[in-house]
């Protein structure tokens, strides 16, 4: 039992940063078409776009991967939790899978109607673009925060595979993330604005030091849960 939690435990650190690896450079290499209205209408490469759409998908199957591998070992202490876990990694998927398709529409706008009104071209990339940002909003930006944060801090909590400390740091920076994404959606500041990203950052460490310390640690607890109950058994019947 002890061998195999602990190999779940590294499993699903590595998925964990593997988020953080593919996540971070496909974002980056969406910058042409995110941060240039003119991009439809002009000649950029479309390689590093095609790139970040694969990283992205990438991104995915890690984010899948997340519930999927934990879902054995989290359901044993709370299986609402872990079911709950699962469903929003896969709806934060689903609105990363809708911003892919948005931003490579934009490549198919730019090789197929590249003779259009130029105005016309422009509305219609301004408009995935902000499909984009919106689906990012709802997919890394709310479920991320209830699920990774609220829920996946709450069980960690619940269950004790973590050490108090550091679990606790879950359900802080969920609500933090929740926030800066409420505060998007309602108008408060900006989407992807300098508030937002802040209040974002413990959330980020959170994720961050959940899968450093699963795969250095693994999960707190496990030796306590497999270590063999004969013994106490065993001294009772000689007594």
């Amino acid at each position: 039992m002890f061998a195999s939690d602990r190999s779940t435990a590294r499993t699903v650190g590595w998925l964990f940063l593997g988020t953080f690896a593919f996540s971070i450079p496909g974002l980056l290499l969406y910058g042409p078409v995110l941060n240039d209205p003119d991009y439809v209408l002009g000649a950029g490469t479309e390689t590093q776009i095609s790139i970040g759409a694969f990283l992205e998908v990438m991104l995915i199957l890690c984010n899948i991967g997340t519930a999927v591998v934990l879902y054995p070992v989290a359901r044993r202490y709370s299986p609402r939790l872990a079911l709950g876990y699962v469903a929003s990694r896969v709806f934060e998927s689903a609105a990363i899978v809708t911003g892919i398709m948005s931003v490579l529409s934009v490549l198919s706008l730019r090789d197929g109607f590249a003779a259009s009104d130029p105005a016309t071209l422009s509305v219609a990339e301004g408009s995935l673009v902000a499909f984009h940002d919106w689906s990012f909003l709802f997919g890394p930006g709310f479920c991320a925060a209830i699920g990774n944060g609220l829920i996946l801090g709450t069980l960690m909590l619940r269950s004790g595979l973590l050490p108090r400390r550091i679990a606790l740091l879950g359900p802080i920076a969920g609500s933090f993330a929740f926030v800066a994404a409420a505060g998007a959606l309602l108008g408060v500041y900006e989407l992807q604005s300098g508030p937002q990203f802040l209040l974002t950052v413990p959330e980020m460490i959170w994720e961050f030091t959940f899968g450093v310390v699963l795969i250095t640690r693994g999960f707190a607890g496990s030796s306590a849960r497999s270590a063999p109950t004969a013994t106490p058994t065993v001294a009772t019947a000689a007594a």
